[in-house]
């Protein structure tokens, strides 16, 4: 789900057993990507986890930092998303998206080496593309509302309507 020169390229952490199932991002009933990306005002409407591929027509894309399948991110090593973000930094050289939304912080901190890294826009760039880390909208990250989420989504899309 990327094309060159997005405006966002969101990136979870890895695919759920559910998303490995479907082919789909997100897909787990109680992931709240879909229904924050909309509330948000990323899509005008709430998009379905099968219907990700019109991500596309509004300049968004989504990757994962790691590709391996689990049922919970914490399955994942610290090897693996080292080599991850070490992918996800030459697919990102290679798209040049405006931000590389990395969803999760202790993903983003752990791909990147960045142990004191907070939600928000990061001082980091991976070439010209900016990052800004996300909440992880698993429904298990109970630190977040789906209200608070989207607030923080709303942040991302006003900088990234914002020529850079």
């Amino acid at each position: 789900m990327v094309a060159d020169g997005l405006r966002v390229l969101f990136c979870g952490i890895n695919p759920g057993l559910m998303s490995a199932a479907t082919g789909h991002h997100f897909a787990r009933p109680g992931n709240r990507f879909w229904p924050v990306l909309h509330l948000s005002g990323f899509t005008p409407r709430l998009l379905k986890p099968a219907e990700q591929h019109e991500l596309l027509s509004y300049g968004l894309g989504i990757t994962n930092v790691v590709a391996r399948a689990t049922a919970r991110a914490d399955e994942l090593t610290a090897e693996e998303y080292v080599e991850g973000g070490r992918l996800l930094a030459g697919k990102v050289t290679r798209l040049r998206p405006g931000w590389l939304a990395v969803v999760g912080v202790t993903a983003y901190r752990a791909a990147f080496a960045d142990r004191t890294a907070k939600v928000g826009p990061q001082e980091r760039t991976i070439g010209g593309t900016r990052i800004w880390v996300l909440p992880n909208p698993s429904g298990l990250n109970a630190h977040w509302t789906p209200a608070t989420m989207a607030e923080e989504f709303r942040r991302l899309r006003e900088a990234a309507e914002v020529p850079g």
